[in-house]
């Protein structure tokens, strides 16, 4: 699922490419992907696009009547321009097509593929941050204090991994990036949260800062949202291959729905995970 560096910079190509222009029409394509009923849908036909911003995974296109399109592109959807504008698009979903003042158009269309159709389009009146889908989202990522870190870590017995997985409690970050931070933090993805000492605090919370940024600056090198096997890193995705800070090999702990990557001798002391999810260390 893309993550907060593919969503904040597909959020500034479609600003650079879109701001200005007025919307001419929007057309569900599926009658799931419209999660809500009121303001209509075409509220803000006949508008211009001001930008197109982000919160945590989520793109919001803002609309110069204060109406905005907030889209979610959950595992496999995508937004990007539509060149076919075909009737009947393969995995489309929705399609927002632009005019400019000289009478040109251009059309984005979303898809997701797959079987899921979780994908979604919330049409927002005002602020989006306190209605549906943003109001449940916790602190985002990227802006949290060291000493917000601190006092949400303490409040939840849970592990690293799954705590900064978890949009309710801190929001934008997903798989690749918790496990890329653990490893940037030299901490276990097992560690429990609340029991975290202040070094190891800092350490987190530079490494959240640390690999946002990186991986960020090499999203705005693409001009589509990259795959995730292209994403560089360090661990992710590497299982079985040398560690890059060490001699050791990156491990894995397998679940049914996703795998945690991490390096025994960098962040475990050396001791193995076990894969399994009631996991304790194994020596």
């Amino acid at each position: 699922m893309p993550e907060i560096p593919e969503v904040q910079a597909h959020s500034e190509r479609m600003t650079k490419a879109l701001a200005g222009w007025t919307l001419h029409r929007f057309e569900p394509l599926n009658f799931a992907v419209l999660k809500t009923f009121n303001p209509p849908p075409d509220g803000a036909v006949g508008h211009r696009l001001v930008t197109v911003g982000r919160r945590a995974k989520y793109l919001m296109m803002e609309f110069d009547n204060g109406h905005r399109h907030v889209v979610h592109l959950m595992q496999g959807g995508r937004l990007r321009p539509d060149e076919k504008r075909s009737r009947k698009p393969k995995f489309g979903l929705a399609r927002w097509v632009f005019t400019d003042d000289n009478g040109e158009d251009q059309a984005w269309l979303l898809t997701e593929a797959g079987t899921e159709r979780k994908a979604g389009v919330w049409v927002v009146d005002g602020d989006p941050l306190p209605v549906e889908p943003l109001d449940r989202l916790g602190p985002e990522a990227t802006g949290i204090s060291r000493d917000e870190l601190a006092e949400l870590l303490g409040t939840h017995s849970r592990r690293i991994h799954g705590l900064l997985r978890e949009q309710t409690v801190i929001a934008g970050l997903g798989r690749m990036l918790a496990n890329e931070i653990c490893y940037e933090a030299k901490l276990s993805p097992f560690a429990n949260a609340s029991k975290l000492d202040a070094d190891e605090i800092d350490r987190l919370h530079a490494a959240i800062g640390t690999v946002v940024e990186a991986a960020t600056d090499h999203e705005r090198t693409l001009d589509d949202i990259g795959k995730s096997a292209d994403r560089p890193s360090k661990v992710h995705n590497r299982a079985g291959e040398p560690c890059t800070g060490c001699d050791g090999t990156v491990h894995t702990v397998e679940y049914r729905r996703y795998t945690v990557y991490y390096c025994p001798t960098e962040q475990t002391g050396g001791k193995i995970l076990a894969d399994n999810t009631t996991s304790k260390f194994l020596k």
